[in-house]
């Protein structure tokens, strides 16, 4: 029977079916589990999550009856990953800073950006697409991943119109791997992840390329076009006959929605696979948070801002998990400051997502640019906070982006 029950009469034995309150503060990625880890327990009384609801068939019931007030139907929960494949090999810690993982993700970018541009060209030729030769570019984009989470997934985000097509591949490899590496998954479903993601848009390659690279918007002709790529590219993926299944799932159903309002299938809830639904957060982000022919990047924080309201598109739970791997201000994010200055987010916080490092360059009260200064938000002598979002406004993202990729943008 479920029963609804105060998070903090949670004890072990007990099966945690959902959590209740605001998604961001939900610490499991995984629900409806019997409670046998001391940790698991002491991290759900400390998320602030006020409800939960129990299984008492399950696992422990509460010590007294409960009111037929708390007791009721199913509620409303996430789709369960069960499914997802359990860690058979362990990721290894970060092994770097931020700083320093810049450069070598730098590297990665111009690297990868060239073998997707050669790999697009030749499927416009004919040729057959070899998904084995893409694991050793795989490997060392999941690598750096591995070194330090941050700094790839940031740096990949930032694309020009021209390149978009292909960079956005690179982007939403490095965030496949990211969220498969937060979601606790093992090294090689990592970079199962990863190389789903460096495929998932092959079928753009197919494309014509007036209507790829239009500036303008789409006509519905136009738009019923590209709404063709996810089966034109898994149909690629089949002809080549590299591609393992999970690639093959990832590019036929990356646009597909929990609510069944996707493409091409109108799959929704359990019918769509957790890696897919992994695949669609990391496509819509990086494609609203970075520049396109026809429309101007938001800003990181406004892109997680507005997924985070989208009802019905997103796997709730792995969409937490996907913010707990960026920040709820990732890095890039142009943030107002208590002390009315402006910063730019350079770097994220293990384990607080609402105190990174910030780069502090401008004051509100004299309106009036300061030196910059970098200052760790969790530090109990910063005395500062994030008090929310600031529009761009007239700043540049060229501009912004300089305070925390510095060198690394260049080349």
């Amino acid at each position: 029977m479920l029963k609804k029950i105060a998070t903090a009469d949670l004890r072990l034995g007990m099966h945690l079916h959902a959590l209740e309150g605001p998604w961001l503060a939900h610490p499991f990625w995984r629900t409806k589990f019997v409670l046998a880890d001391t940790a698991d327990l002491s991290a759900v009384h400390a998320s602030g999550v006020a409800q939960c609801w129990i299984d008492s068939s399950k696992g422990l019931d509460v010590a007294q009856a409960e009111t037929p007030a708390t007791t009721a139907a199913e509620p409303t929960a996430p789709a369960p990953l069960d499914d997802l494949p359990e860690p058979a090999d362990s990721v290894p810690p970060p092994s770097t800073s931020f700083e320093e993982e810049l450069a070598q993700a730098a590297r990665l970018c111009r690297k990868s950006k060239l073998a997707v541009q050669q790999l697009f060209g030749e499927l416009r030729m004919g040729k057959a697409l070899n998904a084995e030769a893409f694991q050793p570019l795989v490997e060392e984009l999941a690598a750096s991943v591995f070194r330090n989470p941050g700094a790839l997934v940031s740096l990949a985000r930032l694309k020009t119109k021209d390149d978009y097509s292909y960079m956005h591949s690179v982007a939403v490899c490095a965030l496949m791997i990211a969220l498969a590496r937060e979601a606790g998954l093992g090294a090689a479903a990592c970079r199962e992840a990863g190389l789903a993601g460096l495929l998932h848009d092959v079928g753009k390659a197919l494309m014509p390329l007036d209507v790829l690279n239009k500036p303008g918007k789409l006509t519905d002709a136009e738009f019923g076009v590209m709404r063709s790529h996810p089966e034109r590219g898994h149909a690629v993926l089949l002809e080549g006959g590299t591609a393992g299944a999970i690639a093959l799932d990832v590019c036929l159903h990356h646009h597909e929605r929990i609510d069944g309002g996707g493409y091409p299938q109108g799959l929704a809830g359990d019918a769509i696979s957790p890696m897919a639904r992994m695949g669609a957060i990391c496509d819509v982000y990086d494609a609203i948070s970075s520049n396109r022919p026809y429309k101007a990047a938001w800003d990181p924080a406004d892109s997680i801002s507005k997924m985070a309201s989208w009802t019905g598109h997103f796997d709730a739970t792995l969409f937490a998990v996907f913010v707990r791997s960026l920040g709820i201000y990732p890095t890039g994010s142009l943030v107002r400051l208590r002390s009315s200055r402006l910063a730019v987010v350079v770097k994220q916080h293990p384990t607080n997502l609402t105190a990174p490092t910030v780069k502090v360059f401008f004051s509100t009260r004299s309106n009036l640019p300061i030196p910059p200064l970098k200052i760790d938000l969790a530090r109990a002598d910063a005395n500062d906070a994030i008090t929310g979002r600031e529009p761009r406004g007239d700043w540049s993202a060229t501009q912004l982006d300089a305070l925390w990729a510095g060198a690394a943008l260049q080349g």
